[in-house]
């Protein structure tokens, strides 16, 4: 394992965490913004419907039920990732650990 090339990979690897995380944080609010924008869609087809017949309307709509698959997919990214920087962290250690191992028993000879 070349140290050089083990913390290129992460350096990569962490910034393509950081723009799912983004991507999923994002969505995460627009969420809210799309839902407010369906509901006002939906009162002004039918001016006097209730809040509850809005939401229901939202939620249902396939836009919505769109931006849910968006998201469950940046979340998807974003929890792969992490993990594998957790596992290239792992990886790391336990090089480390070896390496050192390896100087104690030269300094022993």
């Amino acid at each position: 394992m070349s140290e050089g090339n083990t913390l290129a990979d992460l350096e990569k690897v962490t910034q393509e965490f950081a723009q799912a995380e983004a991507e999923r944080q994002y969505l995460m609010e627009f969420r809210k913004s799309k839902k407010a924008i369906l509901m006002a869609e939906a009162e002004r087809s039918e001016h006097s419907m209730p809040i509850a017949k809005q939401e229901r309307y939202a939620y249902s709509h396939p836009e919505y039920l769109e931006l849910l698959e968006g998201l469950k997919v940046a979340i998807e990214k974003a929890v792969l990732l992490r993990h594998k920087i957790q596992v290239m962290n792992m990886r790391f250690e336990q090089w480390r650990s070896k390496q050192a191992t390896l100087r104690q028993e030269m300094s022993i000879r």
